[in-house]
């Protein structure tokens, strides 16, 4: 039990100090390396235990515990989360003391404009990863295709999307 509390520790350790963009923007990686490198979870556990943290409230790092406790329960739980949250807040801290000193400096306004497509880079390559995680036929496919159109065309509440894509999905699987 120790050695997988140490690797779900070093994983989300080093995770930590690239989440430029949140959790969110870990997916593919977070993926990787549960999945395909350690085999802690199933495509199909890991988007469950997506869906559930995404759907419940608070903040969306409660996916990163939910693997933790799949893994090794209420300690593997404490490590991942604490492996995910305390490198990326000291850095934080960190670079913000620095940001802050030298915020006049160049550099400090080209590291800003760098960051952020590398932030929404890595948010698009996450909703990616997850439609190939999930979506395994036309039906869901198109409901991942609209709902991006949806959402990024229109103004209205994504729950529209949300509601249209689950009735769309009921309704695909009494046909087949």
């Amino acid at each position: 039990m120790t050695g997988v509390l140490a690797e779900l520790a070093r994983t989300f350790t080093l995770l930590s100090l690239v989440s430029i963009g949140g959790v969110n923007a870990l997916l593919p990686e977070i993926h990787r390396q549960v999945v395909d490198i350690h085999g802690w979870m199933t495509d199909q556990a890991f988007a469950s235990a997506f869906a559930i943290a995404n759907a419940s409230p608070g903040p969306n790092v409660i996916f990163v515990s939910l693997i933790g406790w799949q893994v090794a329960g209420l300690s593997g739980l404490l490590v991942a989360t604490f492996a995910l949250l305390v490198p990326s807040s000291v850095l934080a801290c960190f670079a913000g003391r620095v940001l802050t000193r030298w915020s006049d400096h160049p550099a400090v306004a080209v590291l800003r404009d760098a960051l952020i497509p590398v932030a929404l880079g890595m948010m698009l390559a996450s909703g990616l990863s997850m439609m190939r995680t999930v979506d395994r036929d036309v039906v869901t496919v198109l409901i991942s295709l609209t709902t991006t159109v949806f959402v990024y065309t229109t103004r209205r509440n994504p729950l529209w999307a949300l509601g249209s894509g689950a009735l769309v999905n009921v309704v695909a699987l009494h046909l087949s």
